[in-house]
Protein backbone atom coordinates (compact mmCIF):
# COMPACT_ATOMS: atom_id res chain seq x y z
CA UNK A 1 0.00 0.00 0.00
CA UNK A 2 1.34 3.56 -0.57
CA UNK A 3 2.78 5.41 1.96
CA UNK A 4 0.37 8.56 1.05
CA UNK A 5 -2.65 6.52 2.28
CA UNK A 6 -1.26 6.42 5.80
CA UNK A 7 -1.89 9.14 8.49
CA UNK A 8 1.59 11.56 8.35
CA UNK A 9 3.07 13.63 11.39
CA UNK A 10 4.51 16.50 9.74
CA UNK A 11 4.93 20.09 10.36
CA UNK A 12 3.34 18.65 14.04
CA UNK A 13 -0.15 18.16 11.93
CA UNK A 14 -2.19 15.10 10.82
CA UNK A 15 -3.09 14.57 7.74
CA UNK A 16 -5.74 11.70 5.88
CA UNK A 17 -6.54 11.10 2.42
CA UNK A 18 -9.86 11.39 1.49
CA UNK A 19 -12.94 12.33 -0.92
CA UNK A 20 -15.56 14.84 -0.54
CA UNK A 21 -19.50 13.12 -0.62
CA UNK A 22 -21.50 16.11 -0.73
CA UNK A 23 -21.09 20.25 -0.25
CA UNK A 24 -23.97 22.07 1.97
CA UNK A 25 -24.04 25.03 3.68
CA UNK A 26 -20.69 25.86 3.76
CA UNK A 27 -20.03 22.16 4.63
CA UNK A 28 -18.19 19.33 3.08
CA UNK A 29 -18.67 16.11 4.21
CA UNK A 30 -15.27 13.90 3.33
CA UNK A 31 -14.89 10.06 3.71
CA UNK A 32 -11.52 9.04 5.08
CA UNK A 33 -10.67 5.72 4.95
CA UNK A 34 -8.14 4.63 7.88
CA UNK A 35 -6.14 1.16 7.51
CA UNK A 36 -4.40 -0.70 10.63
CA UNK A 37 -1.23 -1.30 10.38
CA UNK A 38 -1.57 -4.45 8.88
CA UNK A 39 -3.59 -3.71 6.28
CA UNK A 40 -0.81 -4.04 3.91
CA UNK A 41 0.48 -7.11 5.12
CA UNK A 42 1.28 -9.49 2.40
CA UNK A 43 -0.56 -12.47 5.06
CA UNK A 44 -3.22 -10.06 6.21
CA UNK A 45 -5.74 -13.24 5.01
CA UNK A 46 -4.11 -15.81 7.31
CA UNK A 47 -4.39 -13.99 10.50
CA UNK A 48 -8.22 -11.96 9.66
CA UNK A 49 -7.00 -9.03 12.46
CA UNK A 50 -6.35 -6.76 9.54
CA UNK A 51 -8.52 -3.66 10.20
CA UNK A 52 -9.88 -0.65 7.32
CA UNK A 53 -13.08 1.99 8.54
CA UNK A 54 -14.49 4.21 6.73
CA UNK A 55 -14.76 7.44 8.89
CA UNK A 56 -17.19 10.54 7.30
CA UNK A 57 -15.84 13.72 8.75
CA UNK A 58 -17.09 17.59 8.08
CA UNK A 59 -15.23 20.19 7.36
CA UNK A 60 -16.43 24.14 7.35
CA UNK A 61 -15.19 25.65 3.93
CA UNK A 62 -14.19 29.30 4.34
CA UNK A 63 -15.39 31.84 1.57
CA UNK A 64 -13.48 31.39 -1.86
CA UNK A 65 -12.94 27.68 -1.54
CA UNK A 66 -13.95 26.01 -4.36
CA UNK A 67 -14.73 22.02 -4.08
CA UNK A 68 -16.71 19.13 -5.82
CA UNK A 69 -18.19 16.26 -5.05
CA UNK A 70 -15.81 13.31 -5.87
CA UNK A 71 -12.88 15.20 -5.05
CA UNK A 72 -9.70 13.46 -3.90
CA UNK A 73 -8.68 16.31 -0.85
CA UNK A 74 -6.27 16.10 2.21
CA UNK A 75 -7.77 16.30 5.38
CA UNK A 76 -5.40 18.47 8.44
CA UNK A 77 -5.61 18.73 11.94
CA UNK A 78 -3.07 19.65 14.27
CA UNK A 79 -1.74 16.71 16.29
CA UNK A 80 -2.04 18.93 19.39
CA UNK A 81 -5.96 18.72 18.94
CA UNK A 82 -5.70 14.93 18.54
CA UNK A 83 -4.03 14.36 22.17
CA UNK A 84 -6.69 16.57 23.64
CA UNK A 85 -9.86 14.38 21.94
CA UNK A 86 -7.65 11.25 24.24
CA UNK A 87 -7.93 13.29 26.64
CA UNK A 88 -11.54 14.01 26.60
CA UNK A 89 -12.83 10.58 25.20
CA UNK A 90 -10.88 8.24 27.48
CA UNK A 91 -8.84 9.83 30.00
CA UNK A 92 -11.25 12.32 31.79
CA UNK A 93 -13.96 10.10 31.55
CA UNK A 94 -11.85 7.38 33.44
CA UNK A 95 -10.89 9.80 36.08
CA UNK A 96 -14.58 10.90 36.60
CA UNK A 97 -15.27 7.06 37.13
CA UNK A 98 -12.07 6.54 39.34
CA UNK A 99 -12.48 9.62 41.67
CA UNK A 100 -16.41 9.15 41.87
CA UNK A 101 -15.63 5.76 43.29
CA UNK A 102 -12.73 6.44 45.92
CA UNK A 103 -15.24 9.42 47.04
CA UNK A 104 -18.29 7.09 46.99
CA UNK A 105 -16.63 4.79 48.77
CA UNK A 106 -14.26 6.50 51.40
CA UNK A 107 -17.54 8.41 52.40
CA UNK A 108 -19.09 4.87 53.46
CA UNK A 109 -21.34 4.30 50.51
CA UNK A 110 -21.44 -0.28 49.81
CA UNK A 111 -19.65 -0.46 46.49
CA UNK A 112 -22.38 -1.43 44.47
CA UNK A 113 -23.91 2.19 45.41
CA UNK A 114 -20.37 3.85 44.90
CA UNK A 115 -20.74 2.08 41.61
CA UNK A 116 -23.69 2.89 40.05
CA UNK A 117 -23.52 6.70 41.09
CA UNK A 118 -19.86 6.66 39.23
CA UNK A 119 -21.63 5.35 36.31
CA UNK A 120 -24.06 8.65 36.57
CA UNK A 121 -21.14 10.69 37.01
CA UNK A 122 -19.68 9.66 33.69
CA UNK A 123 -23.56 10.18 32.32
CA UNK A 124 -23.04 13.70 33.41
CA UNK A 125 -19.63 14.21 31.96
CA UNK A 126 -20.92 12.99 28.21
CA UNK A 127 -23.79 14.61 28.74
CA UNK A 128 -21.70 17.77 29.44
CA UNK A 129 -19.51 17.43 26.62
CA UNK A 130 -22.67 16.85 24.20
CA UNK A 131 -23.84 20.43 25.23
CA UNK A 132 -20.52 21.41 24.58
CA UNK A 133 -20.70 20.31 20.84
CA UNK A 134 -20.65 23.75 19.29
CA UNK A 135 -17.80 25.15 21.18
CA UNK A 136 -15.60 21.82 20.74
CA UNK A 137 -16.79 21.55 17.01
CA UNK A 138 -15.06 25.41 16.59
CA UNK A 139 -12.03 24.16 18.92
CA UNK A 140 -11.42 20.71 16.52
CA UNK A 141 -11.43 22.47 13.31
CA UNK A 142 -10.00 20.59 10.35
CA UNK A 143 -8.33 22.28 6.95
CA UNK A 144 -8.74 20.73 3.93
CA UNK A 145 -6.20 21.17 0.97
CA UNK A 146 -6.03 19.70 -2.70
Amino acid sequence: MPAENFTVLKNKLVTHPGVINKIEHGRAEITVVTHSACASCEIKGVCSISDTKEKIIEVDLGPGENYKKGQPVTVEMKASLGHWAVLLGYFFPFLVVLIGLVLFISAGMDQGLAGLLSLLLLTVYYVMLYFSRGFLRSRFSQQISK
